[in-house]
This record gives C-alpha cells, sequence and structure tokens, in this order.
C-alpha cells in the first residue's frame, strides 16, 4: 500500500525534509512525497533587511521551490493550508482536502507582540518578504514627505526610525539603514543630522547570546554611526504617530519596526496538539508530535528541549537539522529501520551590520569583526545555497550581492562594480574566437611536421635553436635541442624543469601537441570556452617563464574569451545548459541523466 508523506512549508526546515526525503525513499515506488506552501518560492528569511534597507532586489532572497525540487520524486503544490484533523490524518485549504500517513510541519513561525497595546496595529514587522518591502516603500516616502514638510514637529515624527529589539533582525536592519540614510538624505536634501536612528531592547544587552566583546564592537560601530541604542526600555504602547517606553518617555515617531519576538504560526492551535512557549510544538527526541505519532513539528514552530533542559534557539541551523532528523526518522519508519535522535550542533552566530561590517562567533574559529565577519557569512551563504540548489542558486546569489546590488559604495568601490556588471554582446566575439582556435591548431599541427611527436626536440641546449618568434610556434630542432632556461627564468621554474620536464621531455612534448590542438578545436567549435581560455593563458606564461619566446595578443584574446564567447554560434550554447542540469540532477539523485538539460 503506497504511503503519503506530506511537508507543511517551504522554509529552512520544509526543504532539508524534502531533500533528506528523496535521498532516503527515491527508489521506493510506494512512496508520494508532497510539499505544500502558499508560496512558490522559499524566502531567504536571514537576509529580508537587505531587501528592506535597499540593499538587494526582492528577488535576491527568493529561491524557486521547482528549482529546488526539480528532479526529485517531492511534488509541490502551491496552496494555504487553513486547518487540519490530525487525528484522521487530513489538512485542508479552501481549495481542496489532503490526506496523509506522515506530516511533517514546518510552516514557521510570525511576530510575536506580547500584548503591548497599539503595537500591532501601529508597527512594521519584518518576518516576511512582503514586510521587506513595506518598510523598504515607507521609508522612502517619509524622506518624500520630509523634504517637502516645514513643520518641525511633523519632521521630527516622519524622520525618526526606531526598531524594537535588538536581536538579530533589528541590529541587521538598523545596519542597512546605517548605509541607505545618507544616501536618501543626498536624494531628497534632508541634512543626515535631522534624521534620527533608534534602537530599543528591553533587556540589559542587544545580542544577548553573542560575546561581551562582540557586543561591545556592535555598540560602538552603531553609535559611531549616529545609532541611539537604548537597553532596559521595554516598549509600553504605540500610536500611528508615536511610541511610549516604560520610563514613560514618548518619541514622535511615523515608523518603528518591531523585530522583539516570534511565536508559532497562529496554525498551531487548530492542530490539537501539546504547546509550550510561545505556542510551539512540544515534541520527544525524534521531534514527533506527543499526541500524533505520524505527526513531526520541525523548525521554528517546535519546542525541543536538550540534554541539558535547555529549549533549542528558533535557528536556521536549528530548523535544517530538526527537519533532516524528521526526514530520517519517518523514512526509517517506512523501511523499518531504526529512529535517529535529534542532537543539535549549533556552530554558532553571524550578524551582518550594513554591508561592510559585521560580527560572528563561530566554533572552532576566532572571533571575527568587521569585513571578515561579511566574506564568513556569505560563505556561509554559499554553502547553504549549494546545498539546496547548486552552483546556480551561488551565481544568482553572488550576482544579486555584489554585481546587481541596488546599493552604492565609494566611487572606487562602485566603478568597479558598475563596470564589471556590464553585459557584453558576445557575438561579436566569434571571428576572435574562431582565428584564436586557428591559431592555436596550426601550431599544433606545425609542432607535429616538426617532429615534436616523434623526436627529442626540447632539452639542455641552445635557447633560440630553431624556435620562431611565436610563442606558440614550435622549435625546429635544427642546430640542437630547445633549451627551456634562459637568463631570465626563475630559479623555482629552472628547478622544475631541469628535475621533471627534462627527464620526461617526450611525454611533455606530446602533452604541448595534444594541448595546442585540443585549444584549437575548442576555440573553433565554440565548446569548453571559459576553461580553454584559461589554458590559453596559462600555456603563454609558461612560453614566457621558459624560453622567454612570447606573443602578448594570444593571453589578451584569451582573457576576451572568459566573457562566454562559446555561448554564441558555438557549442557552449548548448553544452553548459545541458551541464547545469546534469550537475543538478546529479546531485539530487547522484546519478546522471544525459537526456536531461538539452537547449532546442
Amino acid at each position: 500500500m503506497s504511503k503519503r508523506i506530506v511537508i507543511l512549508g517551504a522554509g529552512y526546515a520544509g526543504l532539508e525534509a524534502a531533500k533528506t526525503l528523496h535521498k532516503k525513499l527515491k527508489k521506493a515506488d510506494n512512496v508520494e512525497i508532497m510539499l505544500i506552501d502558499q508560496n512558490d518560492h522559499h524566502t531567504l528569511l536571514t537576509e529580508l533587511h537587505e531587501v528592506a534597507g535597499n540593499r538587494v532586489e526582492p528577488g535576491g532572497v527568493q529561491v524557486s521551490v521547482e528549482h529546488v525540487l526539480q528532479y526529485t520524486k517531492v511534488k509541490f503544490v502551491q496552496d494555504k493550508i487553513t486547518g487540519a484533523d490530525l487525528g484522521n490524518r487530513k489538512l485542508y485549504s479552501d481549495k481542496r482536502e489532503y490526506e496523509f500517513d506522515y506530516l511533517i510541519a514546518g510552516f514557521g513561525s510570525e511576530p510575536a507582540y506580547f500584548g503591548i497595546p497599539g503595537i500591532e496595529e501601529n508597527a512594521f514587522t519584518l518576518w516576511s518578504l512582503d514586510d521587506a518591502k513595506k518598510i523598504h516603500n515607507h521609508i522612502i516616502d517619509m524622506f518624500r514627505e520630509a523634504s517637502q514638510e516645514k513643520n518641525e514637529k511633523r519632521r521630527r515624527e516622519l524622520l525618526t526610525f526606531a526598531v524594537g529589539g535588538g536581536g538579530f533582525t533589528g541590529v541587521e536592519l538598523i545596519g542597512e539603514l546605517i548605509q541607505w540614510v545618507p544616501v536618501l538624505c543626498r536624494e531628497y536634501g534632508i541634512n543626515r543630522n535631522e534624521v534620527r536612528l533608534m534602537l530599543i531592547e528591553a533587556l540589559p544587552t542587544i545580542l544577548p547570546i553573542i560575546n561581551e566583546k562582540l557586543i561591545k564592537k556592535s555598540v560602538r560601530y552603531m553609535e559611531s554611526h549616529g545609532v541611539e541604542i537604548l537597553v532596559n526600555s521595554p516598549i509600553t504602547e504605540v500610536s500611528k504617530e508615536s511610541f511610549s517606553l516604560k520610563n514613560e518617555n514618548t518619541f514622535p515617531c511615523r515608523t518603528l519596526v518591531w523585530t522583539g519576538g516570534i511565536q508559532a504560526n497562529s496554525l498551531v492551535q487548530k492542530l490539537g496538539v501539546s504547546t509550550g512557549k510561545r505556542n510551539r510544538i512540544i515534541v520527544n527526541e525524534h521531534c514527533q508530535t506527543v499526541e500524533y505519532p505520524y505527526v513531526y513539528a520541525v523548525g521554528d514552530n517546535m519546542q525541543f528541549t536538550g540534554e541539558d533542559e535547555k529549549v533549542l534557539p528558533p535557528l536556521v541551523e536549528t530548523a535544517i537539522q530538526s527537519g533532516h532528523t524528521a526526514a530520517v526518522n519517518v523514512a526509517a519508519e517506512i523501511l523499518g529501520k531504526e529512529k535517529e535522535v535529534l542532537k543539535p550542533n549549533l556552530h554558532g552566530v553571524m550578524v551582518s551590520i550594513g554591508s561592510t561590517y559585521g560580527v560572528a562567533q563561530l566554533s572552532g574559529i576566532p572571533m571575527l569583526s568587521g569585513f571578515l565577519a561579511i566574506i564568513m557569512k556569505h560563505l556561509v551563504n554559499l554553502h547553504y545555497l549549494f546545498g539546496i540548489g547548486g552552483l546556480e542558486l551561488c551565481w544568482e546569489y553572488v550576482n544579486h550581492e555584489f554585481f546587481h546590488t541596488k546599493r552604492s559604495y565609494n566611487f572606487f568601490l562602485q566603478s568597479v562594480i558598475s563596470h564589471a556588471k556590464e553585459r557584453s554582446f558576445r557575438f561579436w566575439l566569434v571571428p576572435l574566437r574562431i582565428y584564436l582556435g586557428y591559431k592555436w591548431l596550426l601550431s599544433g599541427i606545425d609542432k607535429i611536421n616538426n617532429n615534436w611527436w616523434t623526436a627529442a626536440v626540447i632539452g639542455a641546449g641552445d635557447a633560440t635553436g630553431g624556435a620562431t618568434a611565436d610563442a606558440t610556434s614550435a622549435a625546429t630542432g635544427e642546430g640542437g635541442l630547445m633549451s627551456l632556461i634562459s637568463d631570465h627564468t626563475p630559479d623555482w621554474y629552472a628547478w622544475f624543469v631541469e628535475k621533471v620536464i627534462y627527464p620526461n621531455g617526450m611525454l611533455f612534448q606530446k602533452i604541448v601537441v595534444i594541448t595546442e590542438i585540443a585549444l584549437g578545436v575548442a576555440f573553433i567549435l565554440g565548446v569548453f570556452t571559459f576553461l580553454a581560455a584559461i589554458v590559453s593563458i596559462g600555456m603563454n606564461l609558461n612560453f614566457l617563464l621558459s624560453t622567454g619566446l612570447y606573443d602578448w595578443w594570444y593571453i589578451w584574446v584569451s582573457f576576451a574569451m572568459l566573457a562566454g564567447a562559446g555561448r554564441v554560434l558555438g557549442g557552449d550554447h548548448y553544452l553548459m545548459p545541458w551541464l547545469t542540469h546534469q550537475l543538478r540532477y546529479f546531485q539530487r539523485n547522484k546519478a546522471v541523466h544525459i537526456f536531461r538539460g538539452w537547449r532546442w
């Protein structure tokens, strides 16, 4: 009898569960796996501040669910679940009913308001892509209005931007505003000193779970950029035009973003399961709910208590590890294997305070601050994206973060970025590519005609004996062996020649001939052009280091080929998309399917 597994939610936990179930059950014909989410994309929640703060476009934090699940046995259904009957193993939406044998509930969380009067109605939140876009547009509106407002009190309200909650999300949003506000001031003719940035925290410190030294560095950086940080200052009331603190101070403000806490999605209240703090579903060591062992809860809507009697915090690593454990255990039940216990292994945390400064506390690595912490955060994001979508998602991330960013930097860096992201019309590279291939092919054939394939040509002899002036041309061998060591040859390369190349002269001669002919064919046909360009540059640098005979034309033209010259009127037009799909298929299935991914 067929088993149906439903994963509810395409967040960090849901996608990890989907990947793991496919891996464990891809050969099980009697298993159906379905992932349901109301959106067709996975949102990188940890990067929403970049959209709100005008660093990246909304597409920069979106990942297509269909892309992630391509070449897997997991079926994606876009729908919003509004109710459930777990006892009868059914889920309900406004459109249809879904039956399941196993359910992995990873539908995430929502902001917690803690009963603060007016905060839900009047504050912004940053917990979805729509939230980020609303904040972004609202901030622009405030500057636009302020540029035309003459009333001082009204102007102060418009130019005060407060963030309630000094955790990761709040600090990262303030960091983006630090860099965006000066740009908006220039654009709308507003003095930077008129703009007020505030970070408000009810606890005695911001970022309470990281090292005190990193907290101090974060505070020092933000305060040096004009941010007012108020700790021990719970927000008690919020209106459209102000907010109040416990100390009875009231601040005129039209923009308060609430990042002070989260709770499990309100759908939890309809499930009839045991819940703990902030409505999170209580689970056992296998991520199973108390009432229904065939229902697993993962990610932010799960309350898991570890061996240290501490509740696992709602972090990305928590979501990924719980999603993996739940999926492994569902597969274990179906396959009759032993279940796995969730053993959290949290590697640390990273906080970006804008695009160029951050702090990072990672296990096994010294504490980082500044740009090194930002690099580490990018590397972690790339590692995650490679895991769910391969090199394509990594390349998209790099493009959004560095080449198509909305953020303006200093003149030098901005000039480099603007030049690097310019798109080229590759068609005009085709004649140059074919001519470069012709030259390489001619050079290889010339070497064969001059006995490179059958007789010793290189050795400890006259560096110029029989060699042409072209670096890609072969020595004729007339007048003695061709020496690869001359007065300008570096010592390390001379050592390599004497110890490795000379004793294996014939082998290296044939390698050179084969390489030149292969380069000729590759450039003429336009296949693996990027790789061929790198080899072409390397070959000419090798000639320069050895004989000193070179032709700079080859090097500069080879650099031009790096622009994807083979994708127009060349084999790369078909080959590269096919290889991309093959890599994606192999990543999901550890196999190759030669008929997938061809571009016609």
